[in-house]
């Protein structure tokens, strides 16, 4: 949450809006059925919190930012800390922070996005934090700072939500929290709402989450639908959403912080990549944040894949730009969205062949309703159309440990990473057995 916010164009947004309906209605994708809205969601603010997402802003041992929204009626806007403590009294002793505040009008109406950054965590502690104002008070959540280097840990990974969130994601993301209430944060590959500049869509996106948003830390990373394009003619530029609604890392490339990004949890090196926009200059940047890397694990995150997962696409420049640097590097392990498909496979020598075991391991997953069909060409040793997914990733010590479960919660597929004493990944099949391939 950075930067001066842009005051929307009523008439231009009406446009907009209506030609990116009509844009998804032409697409017309396999599957997936009705991505229109589902329930009635305001998206107005009030003068209560809304909103509120917890991020990585820092160091996650030590600090993490909140950001909420409110209607312009608020004053001064607060947040208040304390160390988690079974006694109905743990309030007693909160730390309050006054909230940086800038104004974000949209369709909805005049907002206010309020963020902090609670700084001076204690590794490994437990924290209970609440936002707000005189005007009213949020709830109570959790907040856990990350441990030490080696503690192991579990996190989540979702592909794109993008359509009918509040009718169908939502279930997703509520399995996922089910399936691992302890995981310390959720990676999303891009695409969360269909029309990034839509207050109303975002609004539906924050309800599907609910509590979780504010409850475990989200790593957001941005798509194609996080862009737009105020007026024809215009150039596509990231949604003022982005930076309004999460407050993330600036230690990006220059001019693309909050959109490329970097940070390290319990020994786990995570890198947020731009697939949409400015791939050379994020090379150089990868280049020099992978070549002074030293953790244990890699993991690369981004929205277009290296290796297409539908049919009739290809993203050539991102993978002669980046695979590369992920092979010479040793990345581990690349999640990536766009494609609404599941796919799961190790690096291929070139762009045909067998896998190469020395390579990252590649995976596309989609966890919306709006489904697409698999290549014909299979770079992937599992593969799957038409079904929702989420993702399940443990860390612990040399062992990676990856799942793949459905919306219903069966697991789907599954893998180990195994550090070997001479640094190479030695791939541990788990998938389960004689689980045929969904498809339409």
């Amino acid at each position: 949450m950075r930067g001066s916010r842009l005051v929307s164009d009523r008439p231009r947004r009406v446009l907009s809006t209506i030609a990116a309906l009509l844009a998804l209605f032409l697409a017309a994708p396999a599957g997936g059925g009705d991505y229109g809205p589902t329930a009635d969601v305001d998206p107005a603010p009030s003068p209560l919190p809304d909103r509120i997402i917890q991020t990585f802003a820092g160091d996650p041992s030590t600090c993490r930012a909140v950001t909420w929204r409110t209607d312009d009626s608020v004053g001064d806007a607060f947040a208040e800390i304390t160390p988690a403590d079974p006694s109905p009294d743990f309030h007693r002793n909160a730390r309050r922070i006054r909230a940086r505040t800038e104004r974000f009008d949209t369709e909805s109406g005049a907002a206010l996005c309020h963020s902090v950054l609670f700084s001076g965590l204690l590794p490994g502690e437990s924290y209970l934090y609440r936002v707000g104002s005189s005007a009213g008070w949020s709830e109570w959540f959790t907040l856990r700072a990350a441990g030490e280097k080696d503690e192991p840990f579990r996190f989540l990974y979702l592909g794109d939500a993008q359509n009918n969130i509040l009718g169908s994601w939502s279930r997703v993301v509520r399995a996922a929290y089910a399936s691992a209430p302890d995981a310390r944060f959720l990676i999303h590959t891009g695409d969360l709402v269909t029309t990034g500049d839509d207050d109303a869509i975002w609004a539906e996106w924050f309800q599907a989450g609910g509590w979780i948003h504010a409850q475990t830390a989200s790593v957001p990373v941005v798509g194609n639908h996080e862009y737009h394009r105020r007026w024809a003619g215009d150039a596509d530029l990231p949604t003022a959403h982005w930076r309004a609604q999460f407050t993330l890392p600036e230690n990006g490339p220059a001019g693309m912080e909050e959109y490329a990004y970097t940070f390290v949890y319990n020994g786990v090196r995570v890198i947020v990549l731009n697939s949409r926009d400015n791939p050379e200059r994020q090379a150089t940047w990868l280049d020099r944040v992978l070549r002074e890397g030293g953790e244990r694990w890699t993991v690369v995150t981004f929205h277009h894949p290296v290796f297409s997962a539908a049919q009739n696409r290809d993203n050539k420049e991102l993978r002669e730009l980046w695979r590369p640097l992920f092979d010479r590097y040793g990345v581990d392990l690349v999640l990536q969205g766009h494609d609404h498909t599941y796919a799961r496979g190790r690096n291929l020598p070139g762009d045909t062949g067998g896998a190469d075991p020395k390579g990252p391991v590649y995976v596309v997953s989609v966890s919306g309703p709006k489904m697409y069909e698999l290549p014909e060409e299979r770079w992937m040793v599992r593969a799957a159309e038409n079904t929702q997914f989420y993702q399940v990733v443990s860390v612990d010590s040399d062992t990676l440990r990856f799942e793949a479960r459905t919306a219903t919660g069966e697991l789907y597929d599954a893998f180990d990473l195994v550090r070997a004493a001479w640094g190479e990944n030695r791939l541990v099949e788990r998938m389960p057995a004689g689980s045929p391939e969904r498809t339409f």
